[in-house]
């Protein structure tokens, strides 16, 4: 698909830092990517993939709190590619923030192990599971292909440097399905949970692991959503609107 979708609505993120273009119905950016970008243990001058970019969210998110790194977004649908660097052009980061169109699945696209960091919010559904949605784009960005979570991650892994940084968002009933493809491959990270409120599960999780890493992985408590008036944390807040990295304790060497 080429093009820009018919109907798009303006959107900013992170309190109006980034610009936003995206399509009015259908996969649309809430706050996933914004927490997902904010976890990425990123610093200036290294480069980083979003794999799965959608209209560049969380790359976007990435560029805008880490200034000087690099980063790139590889997306399937074109149409969200087309969306996607506009919005670099209108948050004013196209100098160091680029979009390409392709499957994350297929090799050849992207040179291997070439980033220090890849995050990624996969498609999080399986095959066949639940209630098909009637977007095809958001079926397309929520349902897992033909090669599942385990070819999704494997070209994740395929694609970061030895020691870097995989960060990736999830549902936190499928992190135990995250963690044994990570097993023998990435480790030395930890498993933080979103819980929506004080004393509610959580619905999903960030993961961070190290490529080549066979340290065990910590869980830690997490970061709390919402407070009882249904509001964001001031913690949630910060990460939110005021372009706050995420620290999720990780283990620098």
């Amino acid at each position: 698909m080429n093009g820009r979708p018919a109907a798009t609505t303006r959107d900013t993120l992170l309190g109006g830092r980034v610009k936003l273009s995206q399509p009015a119905k259908g996969f649309r950016a809430a706050i996933d990517p914004v927490l997902l970008a904010a976890a990425v243990p990123a610093r200036a001058g290294e480069s980083a993939l979003d794999a799965g970019a959608g209209t560049g969210a969380a790359a976007l998110c990435l560029a805008v709190r880490v200034p000087g790194a690099r980063v790139t977004g590889i997306e399937l649908n074109g149409e969200l590619v087309a969306l996607a660097k506009t919005n670099a052009t209108d948050t004013g980061i196209a100098d160091r923030v680029s979009f390409v169109v392709g499957d994350v699945c297929v090799s050849g696209i992207l040179a291997p192990e070439s980033f220090d960091h890849v995050l990624t919010n996969p498609p999080f559904a399986l095959e066949g599971s639940g209630t098909v949605a009637p977007d095809p784009g958001k079926r397309l960005a929520t349902v897992e292909g033909s090669g599942g979570l385990e070819c999704w991650l494997d070209a994740c892994l395929g694609l970061l440097k030895p020691g870097g940084w995989l960060t990736l968002i999830h549902r936190a009933d499928r992190i135990d399905d995250v963690l044994a493809h990570l097993k023998g491959r990435a480790g030395g990270g930890v498993v933080f949970p979103l819980l929506p409120g004080v004393g509610k599960p959580a619905k999903r999780a960030i993961v961070a692991a190290r490529k080549g890493s066979s340290a065990p992985m910590a869980t830690r408590s997490g970061l709390v959503l919402h407070g009882p008036g249904g509001g964001y944390t001031p913690e949630a807040e910060a990460i939110l609107r005021h372009a706050q990295a995420l620290d999720l304790g990780l283990p620098r060497g």
